[in-house]
């Protein structure tokens, strides 16, 4: 079965860094997109990040667009976030996410079909 492993997160200070791996195992396609989204409480979910392995295509929001790079690793099936200049509103729960392509990460009602366990980031100020 499909499995995606988040590692990376943590509790740092406003202006610090975090690296956020989400290592996926068990997917038979080479094509996917991979994506975080994060959560936090009180508010609803928020797509933070994705990357396709097909076209090699990324996306940030505009919310840590700057501040966070997303890259992906075909040969690993391994998805990279990482998150410089942090600030405090960034403290949420992050969810690595993957699907067969990228739809599911514009929006829209379909849900990506796996999910990571999620990993906590705090910010403080």
């Amino acid at each position: 079965q499909v499995q995606l492993v988040e590692s990376g997160g943590g509790s740092v200070q406003a202006g610090g860094s975090l690296r956020l791996s989400c290592a996926a195992s068990g997917y038979t396609s080479s094509r996917y997109c991979m994506g975080v989204f994060r959560q936090a409480p009180g508010k609803d979910r928020e797509g933070v990040a994705r990357a396709a392995s097909g076209d090699r295509s990324t996306w940030c929001a505009d919310s840590v667009k700057g501040r966070f790079t997303v890259s992906l690793d075909n040969a690993k099936n391994t998805l990279y976030l990482q998150m410089n200049s942090l600030k405090p509103e960034d403290t949420a729960m992050y969810y690595c996410a993957l699907d067969r392509d990228c739809v599911p990460f514009l929006g829209g009602p379909r849900r990506p079909a796996y999910w990571g366990q999620g990993t906590q980031v705090t910010v403080s100020s």
